[in-house]
């Protein structure tokens, strides 16, 4: 297994993280999260030992494999199977088997194999670099944003391939339902260290934000400590009765640590801009049809109807046009089959991959805005731009110059400029990280409007969608109902036509015998009982550190005032009582913290211990 021991790294005189410390276990699966920019792609490259870094050590067991996934596009043979297999070891090139269960999982058919990789679209050649990779069979995967250009069903199969596998992983994704699924553990680049716990992103989270507020509480009460001490001194210091007290707190003043303020990062907080609408039916849709061609269609007699405030999306595979109904639906092809239907109040915002291409990349990012609408003012674009995380100079960059990432949130600050009842989405969360996403879906929750959008997300399908358009079957059809009653009532066919399709890429070596419900409930009902039992005193512990803590600091207050007073009034005696009082109350203080901390560990290595066994029940 890897480690990683005060590892640091600056680019340019900025620091991307300090002394980062990494000791990873056997079968961790570990999620790697943080803002766009913080170093997650570049910690990959120096444990790839593809980039140098400034200080620590990279420490790698001898003959342990790092299997990484490749983003050049470069292939040499003239068939899919033939490209795959040179990865296959000697002893193994002939197990064609082995390369082509991974392809068909990842999407491929057989006619698919024969076919040369470069006719693929630039999604398929990304999966055909995963299979390479998965084929190799290493210790530990690093993968660095694999679930970009994959469809439902490839996400669906990588999922449950990543669960399966037998070794150890480190993941980056911008997609936290994805995350959560496959990982173990949590761990995030934030404010230049590296922090980790046990647990899914929500619970890496609420464990960070309540670590700053503990860290900040700490500070105001240092700061608060270091005045009080700074006034004693500079008051006593002249004085002879008093000179020898205040030599001892400059001493302690000497030792105490600078604690900084921790810097808030940036989030993307916004709402769309709702312009009123009497309708109840923005759009009817009856009978839609197009194709390129005129003998292929992709899609064809296709009916729904849109009520305002109600959110369809449109799921499918990849190519088989979902971005093309979209933009048939926005007037942006010409019409061939059917009808659409709006509202006479219904305006439309398009978000679209095409759109963001659009961007006059010689315009600065506030020119680019404005040009919305004439009635935009210079104070209100300017919000805009910092709701978009582009605010004071930032504003005034070139398109040209900005990644693509920061390109998707100018088009969505495009979009919030317009007034609009019926938002249009072409995977609107693309290139944003995962709290930008988070941001995302709450502002289309909010939205008084209706949706339609194109996503691979399972989360944003589940906390959004309403209804659906398929692309399945040779065609796309409507279904009145959420994503998972789609599931349960229809499901994927591809998940279900036999070995060929979306089938466990690496079955366990020994199969265990089915248990029942009933015997399920029983087990699960144990494990639980025997669970509470051994958390019980660690809890119990736990409450009475953070119970006596509050007592001990509200004491430790008090006497601080006594301290004041004491000073102010030159009381001698008083003085030195107060602060042998604050010197016992912080010893017990500390001394409760870290028994806290041992319970709290505790608690952690029983939750490690009976998590496996109870999700085995599931």
């Amino acid at each position: 297994m890897i480690q990683l021991t005060n590892l640091s790294k600056s680019f340019g005189g900025q620091t991307l993280f300090k002394n980062l410390n990494l000791k990873m276990n056997s079968n961790q699966k570990i999620g790697l999260i943080g803002r766009n920019g913080s170093g997650k792609s570049t910690l990959f490259k120096i444990i790839l030992n593809e980039e140098s870094h400034d200080s620590g050590d990279v420490s790698i067991p001898k003959n342990y494999k790092i299997g990484t996934l490749k983003q050049h596009l470069v292939f040499t043979e003239p068939t899919v199977r033939e490209e795959c297999s040179l990865v296959l070891s000697e002893e193994e090139q002939y197990n064609f088997y082995k390369i082509e269960k991974i392809l068909f999982g990842l999407g491929f058919t057989t006619e698919d194999l024969e076919k040369d990789p470069i006719s693929f679209s630039g999604g398929y050649q990304i999966r055909i670099n995963l299979a390479k990779l998965l084929a190799t069979e290493p210790n530990m995967l690093l993968l660095d944003e694999p679930t970009n250009y994959l469809d439902l069903l490839s996400l669906r199969w990588l999922k449950q391939f990543i669960r399966n596998f037998e070794g150890e992983v480190i993941l980056i994704t911008h997609d936290r339902e994805f995350m959560d699924a496959v990982t173990t553990h949590t761990m995030g680049i934030q404010r230049k260290m590296l922090h980790m716990i046990q647990g899914d992103t929500k619970k890496y989270d609420e464990t960070l934000a309540l670590s700053d507020e503990t860290y900040e509480k700490t500070r105001q009460n240092q700061e608060k400590k270091r005045k009080e001490l700074e006034e004693f001194v500079a008051k006593n210091k002249a004085r002879a009765s008093t000179a020898a007290l205040a030599q001892s707190k400059q001493k302690i003043l000497d030792k105490m640590d600078d604690m900084e303020s921790l810097e808030s990062e940036s989030n993307l907080n916004f709402s769309f801009n709702y312009k009123e609408t009497p309708a109840k039916i923005n759009l009817r849709a009856e009978n839609l049809g197009f194709g390129y061609k005129e003998d292929e269609k992709l899609f064809n007699d296709v009916s729904f109807v849109l009520e305002n405030g109600k959110t369809l999306a449109i799921i499918g595979k990849n190519g088989k046009g979902k971005s093309t109904l979209l933009n048939y639906i926005a007037g942006e092809l010409p019409q061939q089959g059917g009808e659409l239907k709006f509202h006479p109040s219904t305006s439309m915002a398009h978000f679209g991959q095409t759109n963001i291409e659009r961007l006059n990349t010689s315009s600065t990012i506030i020119d680019e805005i404005s040009s919305v609408s004439l009635k935009l003012g210079i104070a209100e674009t300017r919000s805009i731009c910092g709701t978009m995380m582009f605010s004071g100079e930032l504003a005034d960059k070139k398109i040209s110059v900005l990644s693509g990432g920061e390109r998707s949130r100018v088009m969505l600050g495009k979009i919030i400029a317009t007034e609009a009842n019926l938002l249009l989405l072409d995977e609107p969360t693309n290139h944003l990280d995962m709290y930008s996403i988070d941001s995302l879906c709450s502002a289309i929750e909010k939205f008084k409007g209706s949706t339609i959008m194109v996503t691979h997300s399972e989360m944003l399908l589940r906390r959004l969608a309403d209804a659906l358009i398929i692309f399945h079957k040779g065609g796309a059809e409507y279904f009145d109902g959420n994503y998972d009653e789609f599931l349960e009532k229809i499901g994927w066919e591809e998940e279900s036509v036999g070995v060929d399709r979306c089938v466990d890429p690496k079955p366990s070596k020994t199969t265990k015998p089915k248990i029942d419900n009933k015997e399920k409930k029983r087990l699960k009902k144990e494990l639980t009982i025997a669970r509470s039992k051994e958390n019980a005193p660690h809890k119990k512990e736990l409450e009475f550190c953070e119970e006596k803590i509050m007592e001990l600091e509200e004491q430790l207050e008090s006497e601080n005032e006594k301290l004041t007073e004491a000073s102010n009034t030159a009381d001698n005696s008083s003085m030195i009582e107060a602060s042998q009082n604050i010197g016992k109350l912080q010893a017990e203080i500390d001394e409760l913290f870290e028994r806290l901390e041992i319970a709290s560990n505790e608690l952690d290595a029983i939750e490690e211990k009976y998590t496996p066994q109870l999700a085995e029940l599931e």
